[in-house]
């Protein structure tokens, strides 16, 4: 059995962006942010298209964008290389 490589957009995004899955980013997120404290309990997907702000300049689309508590938006990318 094979499987997909979880650190290729498209695998991060079905494993942690869909309304099924909002605990396991949820979790990874109080992991990440908050070393393990369950600071964020709900969060919000929101629209992950950035506008360039200078016209000319390409959009930018990101893994994830959301809203968490304490009404803070987090940016969420998935880095494989060290830029």
């Amino acid at each position: 059995m094979n499987f997909i490589n979880p650190k290729t957009d498209f695998a991060f995004q079905k494993i942690f962006g869909s309304a099924d899955s909002k605990d396991i980013l949820i979790s990874f997120l109080n992991a990440m942010l908050y070393e393990g404290q369950p600071v964020s309990e709900d969060l919000e997907i929101i629209a992950p298209y950035l506008a360039p702000k200078i016209k000319g300049f390409k959009d930018t689309y990101l893994d994830f964008k959301a809203k968490i508590t304490g009404d803070k938006t987090v940016i969420i990318e998935m880095q494989v290389l060290n830029v």
